[in-house]
């Protein structure tokens, strides 16, 4: 009877220990909307980085985070205000930055290509203005862009993980068909959530292209698209 007693008491114990130690996992997790400091990030097309460093300040840590952008480091000091002090901090806080990457081919990059992510973020991914806005010109370019990014951050991400593309949802950004873009290359949509730039503290949206591309852009209705791998079908990676 003592024994079954004692058996009993060691199994409570037991569950105990395993509760606490639970918490203090999850209170050590850190999450801002839909990223965590459990997350190995890959940031892709980084303006000034200020989306960057707005994640890394919420985790108080960048280990977990690799960003890049296709400029140089040149490139940023001529475009942008505050980009070189936002790559220093967030270097200082352990995060990756990598300069003259193209999205359409990272899987490629000597670097990343040895990687695998559980979240890969791409915001407003646009060519630059080359045509009007709404000239079937302009917008199958950037049709012709996502449709890269896509192709390649299905290479890089984890199994389980999640490509995010946040994009205007107005027209003429309708019309770039981001979702059976996605599909086509073997990705399903997830969900799409309303985004919000408040929820990202000192982010800046840029124009980065252009004679302005320090300025911020009207963003209007705008939402993040979360993308999976479709394991409903059997899919080569490119």
């Amino acid at each position: 009877m003592e024994e079954e007693v004692q058996e009993k008491k060691e199994g409570i114990e037991a569950e105990e220990d395993m509760d606490i130690s639970v918490g203090f996992e999850r209170e050590r997790e850190k999450w801002i909307k839909h990223y965590s400091t459990s997350h190995r990030i890959l940031l892709v097309g980084e303006g000034d980085f200020s989306f960057s460093l707005c994640l890394a300040k919420a985790f108080g840590s960048a280990t977990n985070m690799v960003a890049t952008s296709l400029d140089n480091q040149d490139s940023l000091a001529k475009k942008y205000s505050y980009a070189i002090g936002n790559v220093r901090d967030l270097e200082e806080m352990g995060c990756l930055v990598l300069h003259g990457v193209d999205a359409t081919n990272m899987s490629q990059h000597f670097f990343l290509r040895t990687q695998r992510f559980d979240r890969i973020v791409y915001n407003f991914p646009h060519v630059g203005f080359l045509f009007r806005e709404a000239s079937y010109c302009q917008i199958e370019l950037n049709k012709k862009l996502v449709k890269g990014f896509l192709r390649n951050a299905k290479v890089l991400i984890k199994e389980k993980g999640e490509i995010h593309v946040t994009h205007k949802t107005s027209n003429p950004y309708n019309k770039w068909n981001l979702v059976e873009k996605a599909e086509k290359i073997g990705l399903v949509l997830h969900e799409s959530v309303p985004f919000c730039k408040e929820d990202y503290p000192r982010y800046g949206n840029k124009r980065a292209h252009g004679s302005l591309p320090d300025a911020p852009f009207r963003l209007g209705e705008c939402s993040t698209f979360k993308f999976k791998l479709n394991t409903q079908i059997k899919q080569q990676r490119p």
